[in-house]
């Protein structure tokens, strides 16, 4: 599936796309951090029916709802096709170095080759998480590679 991005300067994102059906939705992200959920009109895709505004917490239990069940799906499916392929989940420690700090700080891929590919956090599912991701005490991060490599990522994320 083809999705499109296209810049809004002085308002955000807008990424779009079209169902197996011809239905065009999008979702625009403010540079406020709001985000709206946009459904085209059918007879004009260049014209907007519905526009539902949604705050963080609204957002985040959407992507919950739409990503968390593919993200297990995926993995699963990985784990199927490629052997010596692991996840698991790991959880920051009190006390850990990278507890308020972006997840880029730790470099977990360049020292690894592991992935983080989401983080848990309070019930609610951030996939794939940037590298200005702020980790935070008791998140739980699912991490994909090798064994050896989310051992490694265990370490990091405890001792640094």
């Amino acid at each position: 599936m083809e999705v499109e991005q296209t810049a809004l300067p002085g308002i955000g994102l807008r990424h779009d796309f079209t169902t197996r059906k011809g239905q065009r939705v999008g979702v625009v992200s403010h540079r406020t951090g709001r985000r709206d959920l946009v459904i085209y009109d059918a007879e004009d895709p260049d014209s907007v029916c519905h526009v539902v505004k949604l705050n963080d917490e609204e957002a985040d239990a959407l992507a919950e709802l739409l990503g968390a069940p593919r993200i297990v799906q995926r993995l699963n499916q990985l784990h199927q096709q490629v052997e010596g392929l692991v996840s698991v989940q790991l959880i920051i420690p009190a006390g850990s170095p990278y507890a308020g700090r972006p997840m880029g700080d730790a470099r977990v891929r360049t020292r690894t080759s592991a992935s983080i590919v989401a983080v848990v956090r309070s019930g609610q599912v951030f996939a794939s998480p940037g590298p200005d991701f702020v980790f935070r005490e008791a998140d739980i991060v699912v991490v994909v590679g090798s064994e050896d490599s989310t051992a490694e990522v265990a370490g990091i994320l405890a001792d640094g």
